[in-house]
């Protein structure tokens, strides 16, 4: 059965009880990952059943990551906003954010971890590149 909730990955502890407290309020789940399962894939640690971790235990095998990230599993539209705000109002602050996908749901966390990082960076160049225009 698929969560309703969020992967946490990396969230020093301090942060880890502001959002515990933040889920728990919204009646979500919180699941830390820790780097010894960073070549699942990502729907399986979901909890979305049939995964196979062969798929993606090659091409990330050893490769972890130290930023913290956010994986928002199955929230309803409302409530996702909800977790949004309630993070900012909380002055949670984590740069890599992702919604369970189909796409992504089998990809390891190392290569959603990398995906996100990429993207991450590509807009911090756009944003820069229209601020010196």
């Amino acid at each position: 059965m698929k969560m309703k909730g969020v992967l946490l990955y990396n969230i020093s502890a301090d942060k880890l009880k502001k959002i515990r407290v933040i889920l728990l309020r919204l009646g979500l789940q919180g699941r830390v990952v820790t780097p010894e399962e960073f070549m699942l894939p990502v729907g399986q640690l979901a909890g979305i059943e049939g995964l196979s971790p062969a798929e993606t235990a090659q091409e990330d095998a050893g490769e972890a990551f130290r930023e913290e990230m956010l994986v928002m599993c199955d929230l309803p539209s409302a409530v996702f906003s909800a977790f949004l705000n309630a993070l900012r109002q909380n002055r949670c602050t984590v740069a890599l954010k992702a919604v369970l996908t189909q796409t992504n749901a089998g990809w390891s966390s190392a290569r959603l971890h990398r995906e996100l990082a990429a993207e991450h960076e590509a807009m911090r160049n756009a944003a820069k590149s229209v601020h010196s225009k």
